[in-house]
């Protein structure tokens, strides 16, 4: 029963690794088609801030901002009740937006507009060049990491795998066309810090089996580090999938975005370090002579 357990994984895995490829090759297309819808954090908007009832909503606000202004208004809490703050892009040249207080007459709630700013395009700019670098430089370091921690083969395969979770969570935003903020981008940088724990696990078992067990099969090693661990990870997984989900369902629309792409990425997780990380170093040629001592050699 074992065996045929083992022999059937090692064809899913490989089954998996090919959707996995063509997986990213989809979402590497859909990113340099049609690029990144890129919010108001990246390019630049107008932010107001009012104060009203305190007893309005912001599932009440959200729906006259959005016919009012012909657009999707963030709308953001700020810390005194009654405060909110709304985020919007700057009107085109030759049109102009209704005054706040007019297109939330129908709540009755005595809106008063605290004061308006513009983001210009240029600090737009500069989010977007900073997020990029803080996500270049999680990269190096974990790159630095797993190359300390492992053999280089086991190595790759983490990295690869952080490397197709971060690419599908980004084409999924390139193919619908959702908005790509800075809590998006916080989230990627969260998926990074979760598939990496992922792929730890594993590949430690992966270490400890080719240590304890040299004469075994590669393929049958992975195998069995996967089963080892699969629990584990499923339990990880699911609970962590629960915390998203109430996150998406409760945190409002300011969070949609933080929480799909987070969804995304404990998915694509999950999966990757199962798949990719476990294939790579097959096919690179791990072998348990790179983690068994080297025999000291003897002087003349």
């Amino acid at each position: 029963m074992k065996n045929w357990i083992i022999s059937h994984l090692t064809k899913l895995r490989y089954m998996t690794g090919l959707v996995s490829i063509a997986l990213m090759v989809i979402s590497i297309s859909f990113i340099c088609i049609r690029g990144l819808n890129w919010g108001l954090d990246f390019t630049g908007g107008v932010v107001s801030e009012i104060q009203m009832n305190s007893q309005i909503t912001s599932s009440e606000i959200e729906p006259l901002m959005d016919a009012g202004f012909k657009q999707d208004v963030i709308v953001i809490a700020a810390d005194e009740p009654g405060r909110w703050i709304l985020r919007y892009a700057v009107p085109a040249k030759g049109e102009t937006y209704p005054a706040i207080i007019q297109v939330l007459d129908p709540l009755h709630a005595q809106v008063q507009v605290l004061n308006t700013s513009i983001v210009g395009p240029q600090v737009g700019a500069e989010m977007a060049s900073q997020g990029g670098l803080a996500l270049l430089v999680t990269m190096l370091c974990i790159l630095g990491y797993l190359s300390y921690r492992f053999e280089w083969r086991l190595a790759a395969g983490a990295l690869l795998a952080l490397m197709h979770d971060v690419i599908l969570a980004v084409g999924f935003f390139a193919m619908t066309q959702m908005e790509f903020n800075l809590t998006v981008l916080a989230a990627i940088l969260a998926i990074l810090g979760y598939s990496l724990n992922d792929s730890i696990v594993i590949a430690d078992r992966i270490r400890e089996l080719l240590i304890a067990k040299p004469k075994q099969d590669i393929e049958a090693t992975n195998n069995e580090a996967i089963i080892a661990t699969f629990s584990r990870t499923m339990v990880t997984s699911g609970t962590t999938l629960m915390t998203i989900s109430s996150l998406w369902l409760l945190g409002g629309s300011s969070l949609h975005g933080f929480s799909i792409a987070m969804f995304i990425g404990v998915l694509t997780g999950t999966w990757s370090s199962i798949s990719v990380g476990t294939l790579l170093p097959e096919f690179l040629g791990l072998k348990p002579e790179h983690y068994l001592p080297k025999p000291e050699s003897k002087d003349p």
